[in-house]
């Protein structure tokens, strides 16, 4: 396989792949005074993926975004999962958005895709992964996290988490606490997978809302279900709550 990697719109290969990403270079600077002479610069290229973002997606329509991991094999019930999680939002009248990576993402985007849906991929620049995969239909690769964070929440109308990795539960604790900040609202949740999720739930109840750190409203936004009809019978009542 040729090594490859993507770089916002930039696609590099083989020797001219580098091993630094604009968000480490963003974070990681420590020189004195080096921020006085880049970040005004980084601050026209994050404004610049901003419009490209909107530019893309503003006429989306309704859609929701599946998470799950990069690394589930195509031969793992969880693909197929995938697979058929966006074949039926699709038929419930929703684009599917995802990361655009390989594994659970391109599972949902392949079901979105093959259903006659518009199938979405938004890619982020990392080490060690290539561009968006085959079954992305309307594709945009970012150079910086929470640009793309943005366009999950914004395109969204709700989300659903197969398992998945460290990216998986980051955009879920996120979409969570702007539900319980109020700055998203009519929001559904879905966790696809009673085995995989119940722990972490059941640790959320015994420690955090046990010592008041969280309320039971917070644990009651989302919907834990191995059922694909439920998740969507959920997603879909979301919607209509919040029209």
């Amino acid at each position: 396989m040729v090594r490859s990697k993507s770089k916002g719109p930039i696609l590099q290969r083989r020797a001219q792949v580098d091993a630094v990403t604009t968000d480490q270079r963003l974070l990681d600077g420590r020189g004195p005074a080096d921020w006085v002479h880049t970040d005004p610069w980084r601050v026209l290229r994050i404004q610049a993926e901003f419009i490209e973002g909107f530019g893309a997606l503003a006429e989306l329509g309704p859609a929701i975004s599946v998470f799950g991991s990069a690394r589930t094999p195509a031969d793992h019930p969880a693909y197929a999962v995938g697979e058929e999680v966006g074949r039926r939002l699709v038929e419930a009248g929703f684009a599917v958005i995802t990361g655009g990576g390989p594994g659970v993402m391109e599972a949902a985007n392949k079901g979105a895709s093959e259903a006659g849906g518009i199938s979405v991929g938004l890619g982020i620049e990392v080490p060690w992964e290539a561009e968006l995969n085959d079954w992305v239909d309307v594709g945009i690769d970012f150079r910086y996290f929470f640009v793309r964070k943005t366009m999950f929440v914004k395109y969204s109308q709700g989300y659903i988490a197969l398992p998945g990795g460290l990216g998986t539960l980051d955009e879920l604790f996120e979409a969570m606490t702007l539900v319980q900040t109020q700055k998203i609202t009519s929001f559904p949740i879905v966790l696809l997978g009673v085995a995989e999720w119940s722990g972490l739930l059941d640790w959320m109840a015994d420690s955090m809302l046990s010592d008041g750190r969280i309320k039971q409203s917070d644990l009651d936004s989302l919907l834990l279900t191995d059922d694909i009809d439920e998740a969507i019978a959920w997603i879909v009542a979301g919607r209509r709550d919040g029209e």
